[in-house]
């Protein structure tokens, strides 16, 4: 699957967007009201977590509910705020060698396993990885953006 191999790219690709920037920079948001770079990097990591959890648990249940979280209140904990980006960096880095593990040892048929989610009903661990890589892409570019915009 095509997805895995982009799973394997997405820290490297944020690690090249992210290295330059200084503890000001990070603390930027990129649009206003929005997260600052830094609160974007702990939420990819919180909710890379989720979607691997999700993934295992779909494929050892018959379609089960997936949890879903708080986002936006996960985002104003003090970790988010006060942890180094490094510390989730180094988290999505070895997650996704851990999910890429799993995904490489599944069947062709393994894919087609669904899960509940309150957003989207039933989806397929497909169609999860599309929204997984999609969810990471869509963060990098957010961070590319304030950093091609120069706003500091």
């Amino acid at each position: 699957m095509d997805c895995i191999h982009q799973i394997a790219d997405i820290v490297k690709t944020l690690r090249d967007v992210v290295n330059p920037l200084n503890y000001d920079q990070l603390q930027v948001s990129y649009r206003p009201g929005g997260w600052s770079t830094q609160q974007i990097i702990h939420h990819m990591a919180d909710n890379d977590m989720n979607a691997y959890l999700r993934l295992k648990r779909a494929l050892t249940e018959d379609e089960p509910i997936a949890n879903s979280y708080r986002e936006d209140l996960f985002a104003e904990l003090n970790e988010y705020k006060d942890m180094p980006i490094e510390m989730s960096v180094l988290l999505l880095e070895q997650l996704h060698k851990r999910m890429i593990t799993l995904l490489n040892s599944l069947r062709t048929e393994e894919f087609q396993r669904k899960f509940k989610t309150q957003a989207l009903g039933l989806i397929t661990i497909d169609i999860a990885l599309q929204r997984f890589v999609w969810h990471n892409q869509h963060h990098i570019s957010q961070i590319k953006l304030l950093k091609d915009s120069k706003r500091w």
